[in-house]
């Protein structure tokens, strides 16, 4: 038996109202930030990032392909994993959707890994997916965009992340077991999976220069990750146990 309260439907209505009206304040206040964001002031890059794509070798410039808008996803694939990490491919599964979209609304979506191409390529046809995807192996975008550390930095401890430094997993100097449940997940240790880690980033494109304009990490993805705002909704919500998600191929058939 549930052990929820239980009413009558104008019990319900009553207090689905008033919880309309917090609804109505957190999307006026998310347009709110939505606008700061926007207001934020642009960076210049001058640092010519080089990444690998399936069209061949490429400028951070040459992925605008003829938009003004980038919307990059930092996706924890490095270069001695065997597979992309199960949360980033569980955010990955909206993207193909996306895509077609966004590039008809002058942005390009993204994603970018410090693996090899090949690894990417080769991971993404086993999902299946067909979005773009690069490589930025053997360049410093992952290092500079705070999503990437080396194990020189690793060992030092104190590593920035989230614009925070210390109090994470990158300097955690036990293990958590989820943690090394996922880094399993991707055929390497804790200490190699950490050295990746989540986040996205926008660029804009004016007059042939670019500009980098807002990044968000952490729990600032959460929006993007689309099978958690419908839990969100859902009568038990997230309801979550430990790492309860898989690679979409790896759930038993029901």
């Amino acid at each position: 038996m549930s052990q929820h309260i239980t009413g009558t439907r104008e019990e319900w209505l009553a207090a689905r109202l008033e919880l309309l009206k917090a609804e109505k304040g957190l999307t006026r206040q998310s347009d709110e930030l939505a606008r700061r964001r926007q207001e934020l002031p642009w960076v210049r890059i001058d640092q010519a990032y080089r990444f690998e794509t399936d069209e061949g070798s490429a400028l951070l410039a040459d992925l605008f392909r003829g938009r003004s808008q980038i919307l990059v996803y930092h996706f924890m694939f490095g270069p001695d994993d065997t597979a992309g990490c199960p949360s980033c491919s569980a955010i990955a599964d909206g993207f193909d959707e996306s895509v077609v979209h966004l590039a008809n609304h002058d942005v390009m979506l993204w994603a970018v890994s410090r693996a090899p191409l090949a690894k990417l390529q080769a991971y993404k046809r086993r999902m299946g997916w067909s979005f773009p995807w690069a490589s930025s192996f053997g360049s410093d975008f992952n290092f500079d965009f705070r999503v990437g550390v080396t194990e020189e930095q690793q060992r030092q401890g104190s590593i920035e992340y989230n614009y925070e430094r210390g109090g994470h997993a990158l300097d955690a100097t036990s293990v958590p077991e989820p943690v090394a449940q996922l880094a399993a997940s991707c055929g390497t240790n804790a200490a190699t999976y950490t050295r990746e880690r989540p986040g996205m980033s926008a660029f804009a494109l004016e007059d042939g220069v670019v500009y980098h304009t807002y990044s968000t990490y952490a729990r600032g993805l959460d929006g993007l990750w689309g099978t958690y705002q419908w839990l969100d909704r859902a009568p038990k919500g997230r309801n979550e146990t430990g790492i309860w998600f898989r690679r979409h191929d790896e759930y038993a058939k029901r």
